[in-house]
């Protein structure tokens, strides 16, 4: 398709490495703050600016956000990567008898699974096409590998309103939604001290939508998979983890011993159900909740310290993006906030909207950022200011806007190739072989967001 080799081209062309393209939105924002704000000190504003930009770089409450951000991915891929896993990816193998059956059943359950955590969907839904690709190949049965690997994809749709959604679980804690507003507005509005995911991620509404995209998703591939054609491919088995042989001898037998573990796991899952049960109960979970769970059952999975540290070390390289690009976007972050600038966006944000339309803009804005600001925790950083302001000014519920914004990161996903990388490397596809099927999702996807902003 033309379409998908032109933005495969302009990615390529024009857009360079998520890094460069966070130092030039920096310098973008020094410039605008130099220009259109006032400056309050006597001292030259430019390095009244730079204070701005350092203090908001080294803001201890956003460096633990991103270091929650880097779990939530890490600890997703390594629960992926245990044997468990393994065995059960290739029990579901043999229900993809063709295309059609293949695209719904990878479709379906990798949406689910980033439903509960983003990380753990898309390396799940990456080795499942893997794997379903595999059986097809050694039990020579015709596949169209691309819409299959397209399919292990589509949890990045679904995973901004789900369980690891940054957004809907930072509002969670206590105190974020004010740390993010001037505190004129936090006191002007009453801002709540937390949103609770039992009205953003657990609401009835967002719940809806999730089925109805889940549905529509899933007969969407199964259409595409009947009308498809079948695509040439040759792949070696994929490796989950490596085969060891290993004797440990000594104290090195702690590192394999599968009852250490599993004691750590119980300890850590006691410590969860003391610190964190009656809150779940009530559906309010935040991202230290979440990667408790995950840390305690990632242990239990893999059954020793060893492979668990193995696993640790194939994922780590998928959180190099956050651990160096986040402090630039919460420098980002300060200057807007400290300048007031953020203030003048939100102004502007409620004199062209009403209540019915600032949720819209907010989709729309946050798919197009997105684009620039792959990483749903960066955008939250930068954006979610200035939707939160806007939001109390206008009277739109906070719970709207965060979902609003959710949907609208989460959908650009199926055009921008930043975080396919890994499904791209662990399926040996290209971006532009997967890009004419997600293209689809998203249009699908958008339109049933948008029909649930409107209606719902």
């Amino acid at each position: 398709m033309h379409i998908t080799k032109a933005i495969s081209l302009f990615f390529k062309r024009f857009l360079p490495s998520p890094f460069t393209i966070a130092v030039v939105l920096t310098l973008f924002t020094m410039a605008m703050v130099f220009f259109f704000t006032d400056n309050p000190s006597q001292s030259p504003y430019f390095f009244t600016i730079l204070s701005y930009w350092e203090q908001g770089i080294w803001n201890t409450g956003l460096l633990v956000f991103a270091y929650q951000m880097m779990l939530i991915l890490v600890l997703g891929h390594v629960l992926v990567l245990s044997r468990p896993m393994e065995r059960l990816m290739v029990k579901v193998t043999r229900f993809a008898s063709n295309t059609a059956t293949a695209a719904v059943l990878v479709a379906v359950s990798t949406m689910l699974v980033s439903f509960c955590n983003w990380g753990l969907g898309l390396i799940f839904g990456a080795l499942l096409a893997r794997k379903i690709a595999e059986h097809a190949q050694s039990n020579q049965q015709p596949l169209n590998y691309p819409l299959i690997g397209a399919c292990g994809y589509v949890g990045l749709m679904v995973w901004h309103g789900g369980i690891s959604g940054s957004a809907p679980l930072k509002v969670a804690e206590a105190g974020h939604i004010k740390s993010l507003m001037s505190a004129g507005a936090a006191q002007q509005f009453m801002v709540p001290d937390v949103l609770s995911t039992s009205e953003t991620i657990f609401s009835p509404s967002n719940l809806v939508l999730f089925a109805m995209v889940l549905v529509t998703v899933g007969v969407v591939a199964f259409v595409l998979g009947k009308r498809t054609k079948p695509t040439k491919f040759t792949l070696a088995p994929y490796r989950f983890q490596p085969n060891t042989s290993v004797r440990p001898k000594g104290a090195d037998r702690l590192n394999y011993s599968q009852g250490l573990s599993i004691l750590f796991a119980t300890i850590i899952f006691l410590a969860f159900a003391v610190q964190y049960l009656p809150a779940v109960q009530k559906f309010h979970i935040t991202p230290n909740t979440l990667n408790l769970f995950m840390l305690g059952m990632a242990i239990l999975l893999h059954g020793s310290f060893q492979s668990f540290l193995n696993a640790v070390e194939a994922a780590i390289g998928d959180v190099s993006g956050i651990l160096i690009q986040f402090p630039l976007y919460f420098g980002i972050m300060g200057m807007m906030s400290s300048s007031g600038m953020i203030g003048q966006i939100s102004d502007y944000f409620v004199s062209v909207s009403t209540p019915t339309t600032l949720p819209i803009f907010t989709f729309f804005s946050a798919g197009l950022v997105n684009i620039f600001v792959p990483s749903g925790g960066g955008q939250w950083a930068v954006q979610g200011p200035l939707v939160l302001q806007s939001a109390a000014a206008l009277g739109v519920p906070y719970a709207k806007v965060v979902l609003a914004l959710a949907y609208g990161d989460q959908i650009t996903n199926m055009l921008q190739p930043f975080w396919a990388l890994p499904l791209l490397g662990i399926t040996k596809l290209k971006a532009q072989e997967i890009l004419p099927y997600t293209l689809i999702f998203m249009v699908v996807g958008a339109l049933i967001y948008l029909f649930g902003l409107l209606v719902l």
